[in-house]
């Protein structure tokens, strides 16, 4: 696999103030290295040895839960799966354990519903049942890794936005862990997942790296990684193309989400690549994203604040987000918003948030936007270039939703539909520094946009806005009820 810190720094490009630089290789992170593999235990526990067959025409379930088992019961190790073809579902890991795929292991996850028990690896969501290969609950020092390949046989198109409505029955996902500790997947290689892919619930100390998954794109509930109420994350090297949001941190109960590290990552998404919400009951607090390369995707980062959380002290820095056109939802290379998702909601916070270095090519525009009493806080962005090769028709554009809402209200096209390729609306305390948006002739001529747009805010600091082409008919900068910093009523 092309390294991936190669593949950013060649993206990113090595000259120009405007463009974005990789230092150093991998960012630093906010906590030590944390995560063993289990194999340092010392036991080896190879799956053939205990009946699995690897033809793919039998299933191994019965005979590989019976080498987790026993690699368990010597106080952990490595189950080894050698090179072959694996048909399983449903596998509960145990403290201690490592799963190591050889190079030629493939591991193909059963669609059968009878492979996943009730209260084990299956879940149940609203959305009807679902299964994972993998399930812990409250295991510590387990792991998944290794140069193999795991395929969840799911490759046809599905989704409204797709025009595939059929209701799904049963979905499998690849892994589920709950109140677990230290734990990680390296280096494997994961396809064709038909629900979340990998999810970590209420777990500390996570490590996912060096990890390729390849989801069908036209392929709705497809997420690639799942921090879900977790603690000490890192999410590094990881190349991901999803049908639904790469990497998405949500607080599904009021527990936080906190001190995340995302770096060095290739992410496509047909939803959002790097997305904070919408689950947000809990905190999301101490997050860091860098060196990140976004193409073909609707949403570049998001941030959707909808069940009364808050979303604080967080860096997206030397990030570069490639838009695709909009299809069946707005586009937006980064987007927040405040709003609630039922009437008797509460209102969250998002504050503390810093953009810089970003190099965004897209039709579409920017948009952030709190709420009516609850503006956005203290936000940032600082050294972007934006470039316009063909504009996005505005005319029906709304704020995308991201997740289940009880109604809209007029905020949902008022903001977005706004003239600019970078719109904020409701804040306090907004920073904007050395922006420069370029746009093609023709992209101009179809669509006159100014390059930044601000609506109800406090305390706007706006400093080194360009946009070319200049033309005295347009404004590059458009401002109504703003005050600047420092100014009062």
């Amino acid at each position: 696999m092309t390294d991936i810190r190669e593949s950013a720094r060649s993206c990113f490009g090595a000259t120009g103030s405007h463009h974005l630089f990789i230092r150093g290789g991998v960012a630093a992170v906010l906590f030590a290295s944390f995560v063993l593999d289990a194999s340092s235990a010392g036991n080896a526990f190879n799956v053939r040895d205990h009946g699995a067959r690897g033809e793919r025409t039998t299933n191994d379930r019965v005979a590989i839960q019976a080498a987790i088992e026993a690699c368990a019961a010597a106080g952990g190790g490595k189950v080894v799966f050698p090179a072959g073809d694996y048909l399983c579902g449903g596998l509960r890991l145990a403290s201690g354990v490592n799963i190591y795929l050889e190079a030629g292991a493939t591991i193909w996850v059963s669609t059968d519903p009878r492979d996943y028990s009730a209260g084990g690896s299956g879940s149940v969501y609203a959305s009807g049942s679902w299964g994972h290969l993998f399930f812990a609950d409250g295991a510590r020092n387990v792991s998944i890794t290794g140069r193999g390949v795991i395929n969840g046989q799911t490759t046809a198109d599905h989704g409204g936005r797709w025009g595939v409505t059929t209701k799904l029955g049963f979905r499998t996902g690849i892994l589920r862990f709950l109140d677990c500790r230290d734990v990680a997947v390296r280096g494997v290689s994961i396809l064709n997942s038909d629900a979340w892919t990998l999810h970590f619930r209420r777990c500390e100390n996570v490590a996912v790296e060096d990890v390729t998954i390849r989801n069908n794109y036209r392929r709705q509930v497809t997420d690639g990684i799942d921090p879900d109420m977790c603690r000490n994350v890192r999410i590094a090297r990881c190349r991901i193309s999803s049908g639904d949001d790469c990497i998405v941190l949500k607080t599904m109960e009021a527990h936080p989400c906190e001190n995340v590290t995302v770096s060095d990552c290739v992410l496509e998404s047909a939803a959002s690549a790097l997305k904070l919400g919408t689950e947000s009951r809990g905190d999301f607090r101490n997050i860091r994203v860098t060196n990140c390369v976004i193409t073909n995707t609707h949403t570049g980062i998001g941030l959707y604040l909808k069940d009364g959380g808050t979303m604080e002290n967080i860096t997206f820095s030397n990030i570069r987000i490639a838009c695709c056109r909009p299809m069946a939802r707005a586009v937006t290379p980064v987007f927040a918003d405040i709003e609630r998702r039922a009437a008797d909601s509460k209102l969250g916070r998002i504050r503390n948030v810093t953009f810089e270095n970003l190099d965004i090519t897209s039709g579409s525009g920017v948009l952030v936007q709190g709420a009516p009493g609850r503006p956005v806080e203290d936000m940032v962005f600082r050294n972007i270039r934006f470039r316009v090769e063909q504009a996005d028709d505005y005319a029906k554009r709304n704020k995308p939703v991201g997740g289940r809402r009880a109604a809209g209200d007029q905020c949902d096209a008022s903001f977005a539909r706004l003239p600019s390729y970078f719109t904020v609306a409701h804040a306090r305390g907004f920073t904007l520094e050395d922006l420069w948006v370029s746009i093609g002739a023709a992209a101009f001529e179809q669509q006159p946009r100014s390059a930044f747009c601000g609506r109800h805010i406090d305390g706007l600091k706006v400093r080194n806005v360009r946009r070319d082409p200049a033309a005295e008919s347009v404004g590059a900068v458009d401002l109504q009820d703003c005050r600047a910093a420092g100014e009062t009523r």
